[in-house]
């Protein structure tokens, strides 16, 4: 790892597609493997993934979180991948107790395991995997603002040299994605893709958190879990970059947002 003048680490928001990413070597993973290289080394990181929904807000606490394939129908080398980095049940455990001063309650987990949406960005950003992970869930009754407020909460964390993430999708549609063909992403995904980003760069979050105004915002979020650690990783930085930006699949965003 190279040196960096930052003083805090920042939030990132990682479009995590398919679970293919774990096999690929792309621009996708290229910007990642980079992003790594270009940041002081994390002590510790937490993720919010899109794929560990529940009604509560809820910490891993567990020391040694299992590798979850929470998926079918793949080849079967992406079922031999782990991710066996630790967890640091005493920072969980200060996070639950940060979060719950700050007025939000919020839980232990001891059982849960990494899912992909976890495991799969770090296992081409931190590959070594010895840096200590901590997973929160996500609370899908909140609402974007009350996510935004949670990373506001959290927002103290990058200056202790933790690295908070944020996993889902810019866009998620898959209903319309295209399998075979890999085909120019289409007006209505990269239309909202870019309305985002117009926002998040001139700082108007207002706009994002209202994301049903936003041009095909249905089309592309026809549920919202993938959107959703957008919301929480905005709340940890003022100022957003794009690390990367590209369509997989036609219509799948795969953008990486920085924010410092």
């Amino acid at each position: 790892m190279t040196q960096s003048t930052y003083q805090s680490l920042p939030g990132l928001f990682i479009s995590h597609g398919s679970p293919l990413l774990a096999l690929q070597q792309d621009a996708v993973v290229d910007a990642l493997k980079r992003t790594a290289y270009n940041l002081p080394k994390p002590r510790a990181i937490v993720v919010m993934s899109a794929h560990w929904q529940e009604q509560v807000l809820q910490v891993s606490t567990a020391q040694h979180p299992q590798t979850w394939h929470d998926f079918q129908g793949f080849p079967a080398e992406l079922y031999r991948l782990r991710y066996d980095a630790p967890g640091d049940p005493q920072l969980a455990e200060s996070i639950i107790g940060l979060l719950q001063a700050d007025g939000f309650a919020a839980y232990a987990d001891t059982l849960r395991p990494r899912d992909h949406g976890a495991w799969m960005p770090l296992l081409h950003l931190y590959p070594a995997a010895d840096i200590p992970v901590i997973q929160l869930s996500l609370p899908y009754v909140f609402t974007p603002t009350l996510l935004y407020q949670l990373g506001q909460c959290l927002r103290i964390l990058r200056e202790q040299q933790i690295l908070l993430i944020g996993s889902g999708s810019i866009t998620h549609n898959l209903a319309e994605l295209d399998w075979q063909h890999a085909a120019a992403p289409p007006s209505w995904a990269s239309r909202f893709r870019n309305r985002v980003t117009q926002a998040l760069r001139s700082g108007d979050y207002d706009t994002v958190l209202n994301w049903r105004q936003l041009p095909d915002a249905l089309r592309n979020h026809p549920t919202l879990e993938h959107l959703q650690p957008l919301f929480f990783i905005m709340g940890t930085g003022y100022r957003m970059n794009i690390i990367h930006s590209s369509f997989a699949l036609g219509a799948l965003g795969m953008d990486i947002y920085r924010f410092d």
